[in-house]
């Protein structure tokens, strides 16, 4: 089975051709311009090719209720010039083939689940930490939606001991976002996190917030698999303080051996790899195909 993908990232789109097993057959990536100029590349990679459904997963906020008029769009997104796009319908009505729509987070959970560190499970949690901290989630085999879709980067968190900086979130500030992403290690630094060397303290505050989270993350969905993507995340001495803090945190509450004995195996990078997320859409052509 020939599929599409896409990832739509707020700084690069990749595109794909692949199959139902995650093989990635042709694939591409541009920047994320203007809608115009970024369809217009998505347009020639697709163009001429069979496919049999089209997987998205995007940046958001976006709009998922099949009965809204505006159900396809990016909505309110800080993104300029994406505000308010029809993302799905100018794809839909150039390849009339099924399209399944979903958040770049839940597509990446989805394509772990499938394909990654969460296969043979019926739940998992997703997070990439990079320039923004986005969350997907699958319980007992379903992607999470909802009211709108999780935000999970926006939960609020108490400040490290050593925090001298108010958080870099525009919206609420000392969230999971504005504390513990690539821009907010850079406002507390003054360097980007890439450039800080692998013993810096900066390594032991990000995970004692990214603890703080998956605590909450653990004890409201109650995830059998934690994946960690991003950017950020490719400093791997943070899982070290994020394993000790969850488990600190958590202070024996949750008796399963996942946390108490095998904490490393529970809270893994991404299998896929960079590959997560174009993976993810990838799945996400085989649900629509299926329900199709």
């Amino acid at each position: 089975m020939r599929l599409a993908a896409i990832e739509a990232g707020g700084t690069k789109f990749v595109v794909a051709i692949g199959d139902e097993f995650g093989n990635i057959i042709k694939r591409d990536s541009f920047a994320t311009t203007s809608p115009q100029e970024t369809f217009k590349h998505v347009f020639e990679f697709f163009d001429g090719e069979h496919f049999e459904a089209m997987g998205i997963g995007t940046f958001g906020p976006i709009d998922l209720d099949l009965h809204s008029p505006t159900y396809g769009y990016i909505t309110s997104t800080p993104k300029p010039n994406w505000g308010n796009v029809d993302f799905v319908g100018p794809l839909k009505e150039r390849y009339q083939v099924p399209i399944a729509f979903d958040t770049d987070v839940n597509g990446a959970a989805l394509g772990e689940l499938n394909f990654g560190s969460a296969q043979g499970l019926d739940s998992c949690l997703y997070l990439t930490i990079g320039t923004g901290i986005g969350g997907g989630a699958i319980v007992e085999g379903k992607l999470v939606h909802g009211l709108l879709h999780p935000e999970m980067g926006h939960i609020l968190l108490a400040k490290h001991k050593d925090e001298t900086t108010d958080g870099f979130c525009p919206f609420h500030k000392n969230c999971l976002e504005g504390l513990a992403s690539g821009p907010a290690i850079e406002k507390r630094w003054g360097v980007k996190a890439y450039d800080l060397p692998v013993d810096h303290p900066a390594w032991e505050m990000e995970g004692y917030y990214l603890a703080q989270a998956l605590m909450n993350f653990i004890l409201t969905l109650s995830p059998q698999k934690i994946i960690l993507g991003g950017g950020v995340m490719k400093q791997t001495q943070i899982f070290d303080y994020i394993h000790q803090y969850v488990v600190e945190m958590l202070n024996g509450y949750v008796q399963k051996d996942e946390i108490l004995h095998h904490i490393k195996d529970y809270i893994v990078y991404p299998k896929l790899g960079d590959n997560a997320g174009i993976c993810g859409a990838l799945a996400l052509a085989m649900q629509a195909k299926r329900t199709a």
